[in-house]
């Protein structure tokens, strides 16, 4: 069990989210409130991909460049037999925090679009950037990277075999990883 991972996990997504709806009845100071907000969004992006990640759910993904300056995606997946009834619950608790703190930032940018309030844009964007970010890359996790979606895609359109687009490694501790590498 990981209780305060759990916990950071869900206290900067939260504390983002309500110092940006409540940060104008306790400060004047825009800029304030736009450094705390940026601050938070940052700790959780960080603090989901690099910590809460690999410990709730077993996922983890980055970005390395190799010697010839090409980008490449790694998305690694450990492989776990069987999951207690705690850790099934904070993989629970994971993937809500993920996938709806996305949309309610989501309805920030349109609340924020509407009434006009266009300074406050770039921040509800920086949201919305930082926590899809951290979502796309643990969907593909998930899913076994890209290699996983073409098989799934083809299955559910009926099409032949759809090129392979990722490596697969599993490495001394067990984990899976899945790398982006050309077509065959």
């Amino acid at each position: 069990r990981h209780p305060l991972a759990t916990f950071f996990h869900l206290f900067f997504r939260v504390s983002a989210i309500v110092t940006y709806l409540f940060c104008d009845w306790f400060s004047n100071s825009f800029v304030a409130c736009f450094v705390t907000i940026l601050l938070l969004l940052s700790f959780d992006f960080w603090s989901v991909k690099n910590v809460t990640g690999r410990l709730l759910v077993g996922l983890r993904w980055w970005n390395q460049i190799d010697e010839d300056g090409k980008s490449h995606w790694v998305f690694e997946a450990k492989r776990v037999p069987t999951i207690a009834a705690s850790t099934e619950a904070e993989a629970r608790i994971f993937w809500l925090g993920l996938i709806i703190c996305p949309v309610i930032w989501t309805m920030f940018f349109f609340s924020t679009l509407f009434s006009l309030k266009l300074k406050w844009l770039a921040l509800v964007i920086a949201g919305i950037s930082l926590q899809s970010a951290n979502l796309y890359g643990y969907i593909h996790c998930k899913l076994g990277g890209q290699k996983t979606i073409s098989r799934a895609t083809s299955r559910l359109f009926g099409t032949a075999d759809v090129p392979k687009r990722q490596s697969r490694r599993i490495s001394e501790d067990g984990t899976e990883e899945h790398g982006k590498t050309g077509t065959r």
